[in-house]
């Protein structure tokens, strides 16, 4: 359709004539109300926004003396944080003499991953950067 007769059709029913698509050969337009197309968009847009999930990254921190009674209430936090759909990083911070004995931290670590088995995607991996050492778990992925 020519083009002066497609905005005489819209202006004739006093709507807008709006390019589609213009990459098109020939392109593509419609006879429709500018005002509630974008506005359609927007709230689409909004809605689409509104149901996606942000995921954060929360730190658990600890020592790598801590005792078990503590460690057990780190875990109960770690796996709250992972069932709010949320990537927890574990990390154990040694003081002073303390980092001669790395193999304490990831003991501590270890244990940790071994409770939250299931909870979390398989594999992750212990750093050590400095006198941290740290690991990051993200939860699975939720069956529907």
């Amino acid at each position: 359709m020519d083009t002066s007769v497609a905005l005489k059709l819209a202006k004739d029913q006093g709507l807008d004539l709006v390019e589609i698509n213009p990459k098109a050969a020939p392109p593509v337009c419609r006879i429709v109300d500018y005002g509630k197309m974008k506005y359609e968009e927007k709230k689409k847009a909004q809605d689409a926004k509104k149901n996606q999930q942000v995921q954060e990254l929360k730190e658990i921190t600890f020592r790598p003396n801590t005792d078990i009674g503590d460690l057990e209430h780190k875990l109960v936090k770690a796996k709250e944080f992972l069932e709010e759909g949320n990537r927890t990083k574990l990390t154990v911070r040694f003081r002073g003499r303390e980092v001669v004995h790395l193999n304490v931290g990831r003991e501590k670590i270890e244990w940790i991953l071994q409770r939250l088995d299931g909870m979390i995607a398989p594999n992750p991996q212990i750093n050590m950067e400095g006198k941290f050492m740290s690991v990051v778990v993200s939860p699975t992925k939720k069956q529907v």
